[in-house]
């Protein structure tokens, strides 16, 4: 059970934190973890790139609830835990949702083109966490 923290300061450290690791459930329940890069869309979501094909977003599309533990870039520091429902959007649909993931974490593309190509031709999906709790809200 996560220790409660306010949604919105969860939500104000993933404007600055992007390294996570995702935790999903796998066929059998047993948690699946995996490192990646997070960010905010303007609805308050967690966003993650992942490949279509990739275990976690299989995961999600058969149990979608997702957890996230976000750490700082020097690994100790101030760190939070997330937890919610997620969904997967495909292309077409996620290539706006890709473009703004990318700008919020790394600024402008050299080569916006080239980058809808990149993600067409490694069938890109976005995933969304509606986060629903977030902890802790005291260091430990």
């Amino acid at each position: 059970m996560m220790v409660g923290m306010d949604i919105d300061e969860a939500r104000a450290l993933l404007r600055t934190q992007h390294r996570a690791v995702l935790a999903t459930r796998h066929r059998d329940g047993t948690p699946a973890m995996t490192p990646v890069i997070v960010g905010l869309d303007d609805a308050g979501r967690a966003v993650i790139s992942s490949r279509q094909t990739a275990y976690k977003v299989k995961n999600l599309r058969r149990d979608p609830r997702a957890w996230l533990c976000v750490l700082p870039d020097a690994f100790f520091g101030r760190w939070i835990s997330l937890a919610g429902g997620a969904e997967i959007v495909d292309l077409p649909a996620a290539m706006d949702g890709l473009i703004d993931y990318y700008r919020r974490i790394s600024g402008e593309h050299p080569d916006w083109d080239d980058y809808r190509a990149a993600m067409e031709r490694e069938r890109r999906v976005l995933i969304r966490v509606t986060v629903e709790r977030a902890g802790p809200d005291v260091a430990g």
